[in-house]
């Protein structure tokens, strides 16, 4: 659970005028636009680790642009390339996902989770029990398994900074002496590719199309839950774990410009909202030197160019997955675990061409329902638990997905 931050407990890992820092997932959007940022500050950052899945090459000259210390690949497969690329710097080379998880255990000040999908819980949770606060920029680790997380993390007194551009400015947003106060914490939406298209023209949309965000830069993962807004279900399950809020108290809303990221209504009807341009590596900063604030190369947002802002409310018809996914929400940890996995293999089979647009939310849920009469109520004690029932969600979408396509054939 996100802690506010104007109650500091005495200095802390974060208060250090020169920080340790690794990154987890260092060659995708958040990874690349993080080392963009620890570059402009060089002085400030001392790189420990930085890992990615399959680009080798990438993740060898990031390890070299930031002086790290160490490069994991998580596909073993691709290990003799990292080597080959980073002899003679000196720069330590491991490779396989329990070389990650190593990894993630080496003592730092903060480590920037930024890992795509459920894959990225278990180093997580390593880099938690090893005491480094984490700059969260993996959703699913809060929606597959908030609950032990949360435990984690206050076991280890460690710091969980939002990235995410939305729960980052509801963290900014928090007034740590008003949290009683809080009335309802509202996301924002930018409405993805298919904002005002009809029913009929995304159920014969393309991968292609689907990939195409209006405003942000993201993987291909990311950018179909945007085009579903599953992403902002899953946004909303994150919300519920950070700020410790109940799902009648979140809120979506579409606005199309991606100016205002998320905003508080407090009980005497204030509104606190943080405003920015899109550009990542201003939350990223925000939480890389939290509590200071440094001087970004980013863009600077200009209003009077901007002209106006505006608000909508999500069309459930249209966008069925925020739906299914606040249901989750409402029915506990294993719902939202199922949901995930569910949701991961269905956007995969979308991309591969197995499935159509309209079919990923309408898979999930189906999976959803189907699980909740087998593994409805599981308890995710541990992580074994998690990883045991995201294995099933996994499976049951799998093959729900091919019996489909079997009928179909």
């Amino acid at each position: 659970m996100v802690r506010s931050p104007a109650q500091p407990e005495g200095r802390t890992r974060t208060d250090k005028a020169r920080r340790t820092l690794s990154i987890f997932g260092a060659t995708g959007s958040i990874g690349v636009s993080t080392a963009d940022v620890v570059l402009q500050h060089r002085d400030s950052f001392d790189i420990e680790v930085v890992t990615a899945q399959s680009r080798a090459e990438e993740l060898a000259e990031t390890a070299i642009r930031l002086g790290a210390k160490h490069a994991v690949i998580g596909d073993p497969d691709r290990l003799e390339v990292l080597r080959a690329r980073l002899a003679g710097t000196g720069i330590g080379v491991a490779a396989g996902p329990a070389a990650i998880v190593e990894a993630a255990s080496r003592p730092v000040d903060l480590a920037v989770a930024a890992i795509v999908g459920a894959a990225g819980l278990e180093p997580t949770l390593a880099a938690i029990d090893a005491g480094a606060d984490i700059a969260l920029a993996n959703k699913e680790c809060m929606v597959c398994a908030g609950g032990l997380f949360n435990r984690r993390a206050a076991a280890a007194s460690v710091r969980v900074l939002p990235v995410d551009s939305e729960h980052d400015a509801i963290f900014q947003s928090l007034e740590a002496n008003n949290l009683h106060a809080v009335e309802r914490i509202t996301i924002t939406a930018s409405g993805g590719p298919f904002r005002t298209a009809t029913l009929d023209e995304m159920r014969r949309a393309t991968p292609a199309e689907a990939l195409k965000h209006p405003r942000w830069a993201m993987g291909p993962k990311i950018s179909i839950d945007s085009a579903t807004m599953m992403n902002k279900g899953l946004e909303l399950i994150e919300a519920h774990h950070l700020f410790d809020i109940g799902s009648a108290r979140l809120d979506v809303l579409v606005h199309p410009q991606s100016i205002v990221h998320g905003f508080v209504t407090y009980s005497d009807g204030s509104v606190v909202a943080q405003l920015g341009v899109a550009d990542m590596r201003i939350p990223i900063s925000h939480c890389l030197n939290w509590p200071r604030r440094v001087e970004t190369a980013t863009p600077r947002l200009d209003l009077a160019t901007v002209g106006t802002l505006s608000f909508e409310k999500p069309d459930l018809q249209r966008f069925p997955a925020l739906r299914v996914a606040r249901t989750a929400l409402e029915n506990g940890d294993w719902a939202t675990n199922i949901l995930n996995a569910a949701n991961e293999v269905a956007v995969q089979a979308f991309l591969d061409g197995a499935i159509g647009y309209l079919e990923i939310a309408a898979t999930v849920e189906a999976v959803l329902d189907v699980a909740t009469g087998t593994v409805g109520g599981t308890e995710l004690d541990t992580l074994e638990a998690v990883l045991t029932l995201d294995r099933e969600g996994r499976r049951l979408a799998a093959e729900r997905i091919d019996s489909r396509g079997r009928r179909a054939g």
